[in-house]
């Protein structure tokens, strides 16, 4: 059963672009991966998999998602804890209101902290140039290690396998499997 899991949900965005620029309309998620809704998100059984009695969920979540997080990590049994990471990806993009230039990943929890502890001064705030579409920097999972060195690791919707981590993706060889609870009508 794991004890930490690290997921970035491939958010649906409607097909809305994010933003237009000089260069013209930037794309949106689906043009980059396939994204899912958040109904479909929540029917992933991901405590199943987990120990229930003490599991930590770090979520990645863009601002606009911020509500759906919150929602889906109760959906996956998880109780919201903190912000764990803030991302400034250094490069700005036009936003509906301010300049958006961070992401979130939040902290959820189920049961109690997992022990033993690693590292406990690990810092909050990521400065790290953006690259491709979404990736997230690697620098957010060798943090999530130093604190939690010995667990079991899942990473949920992972681009590429991490030594030491299972994984659970479209884009990734050896993916374990989650069920998902049958669609109501």
């Amino acid at each position: 059963m794991f004890q930490v899991v690290y997921a970035d949900p491939p958010w649906d965005y409607a097909g809305q672009s994010q933003h237009a620029g000089k260069r013209g309309v930037t794309s949106a998620a689906n043009g980059h991966y396939p994204t899912m809704k958040l109904q479909d998100l929540k029917r992933l059984e991901v405590l199943e998999v987990c120990d229930k009695s003490a599991c930590l969920l770090f979520m990645w979540t863009s601002s606009p998602h911020l509500p759906q997080a919150i929602e889906l990590m109760g959906a996956w049994g998880f109780g919201y804890a903190t912000v764990g990471f803030v991302w400034d990806k250094e490069k700005v993009n036009p936003g509906y209101y301010t300049l958006s230039q961070c992401e979130l990943c939040l902290i959820g929890k189920a049961g109690k902290i997992p022990t033993p502890r690693g590292a406990r001064n690990i810092r909050q705030l990521i400065i790290e140039e953006r690259g491709a579409h979404s990736v997230k920097p690697d620098e957010a999972r060798t943090r999530i290690e130093q604190m939690f060195p010995t667990q079991k690791k899942l990473e949920l919707f992972a681009r590429k396998p991490s030594p030491g981590w299972s994984v659970f993706g479209n884009e990734v060889q050896g993916s374990i499997s989650l069920r998902m609870t049958p669609q109501t009508a």
